[in-house]
């Protein structure tokens, strides 16, 4: 039996992808082990999933930015390398798959130190501190995007992103009911996150007046973002998040309003889904949204709002004009070449596991 250590934390967008891939990995015969940290969100969801063993390891944080625990992290993430040594000369794995965050690092650095064949994937347009890193120890990176590839030079292939195979199964009929609309109007998705977006929930309350007319409008705010005043709005649904119903709501929409982050945007581009992009501004994030979006803008596959620009009078127009647009956009996103990356990350996996002499 083959056997795959898999790391990545930090943030959902740093696990949902491996989630994707393990169905595959399991099918193939891997068994498989997961290091992450303590308390990171990566040991929440993995721990849901059968037949995987958790490995903890310490690290720190990477930052950008002036912290007192800038001084004492790197000791913590060399903690966490020596920690991945030994239990990669324990298990003795075929491979290890990366998906980035900081936890990730002392164990790409631990697999290199122990000889592992690692792969990681960045889902950005630009990479991440951490994977920046990883870069320099791995065998080879998968990238989302071909300017990240670029940017990473000849070790980097662009493969899309591993997407969860449920997502394809929505039905629309299933999505209209769950929202209790009769399926007579366009359908605009508006998604900001497990956490909402909390100022583009405002505006698009702010537009409902002239959207309702002539769509309907599930909303999905966030935990703690209802506004229960509009419960009885008739057109409109809102909801604090989906979980399993989540991909018959994509299968309901027509056209999809959202933020930036690259999981999402893999998602809606192999649904072939129209969106707007109202991308995280610079002061809430590294800007990577802001380069997302713009680069799906300039192939055709997205229109954008900057944060900075969005009223209720400029959402209201810019929403108008997706709906009269989407037809070209659908086009785009259906001839666009690489869309679900599951069977092409998977696919570098084994060649790179491949490669290497038995040990």
């Amino acid at each position: 039996m083959k056997r795959i250590v898999l790391t990545g934390g930090g943030t959902a967008g740093h696990v949902t992808p491996h989630m994707s891939l393990i169905p595959r990995l399991h099918a193939a015969g891997y068994e498989i082990h997961y290091i992450g940290t303590q308390n990171g969100i990566e040991h929440e969801l993995i721990s849901r999933i059968p037949n995987i063993t958790y490995h903890v390891v310490k690290s720190g944080k990477l930052r950008r930015y002036f912290s007192l625990q800038n001084f004492t992290d790197p000791f913590r993430v060399l903690h966490g390398a020596f920690t991945s040594v030994r239990l990669m000369q324990k298990l003795k794995p075929d491979v290890c798959f990366s998906k980035g965050g900081f936890v990730s690092v002392p164990v790409v650095v631990g697999a290199w130190l122990a000889r592992v064949p690692t792969v990681c994937h960045e889902s950005d347009i630009t990479p991440g501190l951490a994977n920046r890193i990883s870069a320099v120890f791995v065998d080879q990176v998968a990238t989302t995007f071909q300017e990240c590839a670029d940017v990473l030079g000849k070790k980097a292939v662009m493969t899309g992103t591993p997407l969860r195979p449920q997502l394809f199964e929505g039905n629309r009929a299933k999505g209209l009911a769950m929202a209790g609309f009769a399926g007579d109007k366009p359908v605009l998705l508006m998604t900001g996150g497990s956490l909402g977006a909390q100022r583009v929930n405002a505006c698009l309350r702010a537009c409902l007046p002239a959207l309702l007319p002539r769509m309907d409008v599930l909303h999905l705010c966030g935990k703690g973002n209802l506004a229960p005043e509009l419960d009885t709005l008739a057109g409109y649904r809102q909801v604090e998040f989906l979980g399993d119903e989540m991909a018959d709501a994509l299968a309901a929409a027509d056209f999809v309003l959202s933020r930036a982050g690259s999981n999402t945007l893999s998602e809606l581009l192999a649904l072939a889904k129209p969106m707007l992009l109202v991308p995280y501004p610079m002061g809430a994030s590294r800007g990577d949204q802001i380069r997302n979006a713009e680069s799906y803008a300039r192939q055709g596959l997205a229109h954008v709002l900057p944060q900075e620009q969005m009223t209720p009078e400029t959402l209201t127009q810019a929403i108008f004009t997706l709906l009269a647009q989407q037809d070209a956009l659908h086009a785009a996103m259906e001839a666009y070449p690489v869309k679900d990356g599951t069977q092409a990350v998977f696919n570098m996996i084994e060649a790179v596991q491949a490669k290497k002499p038995a040990r």
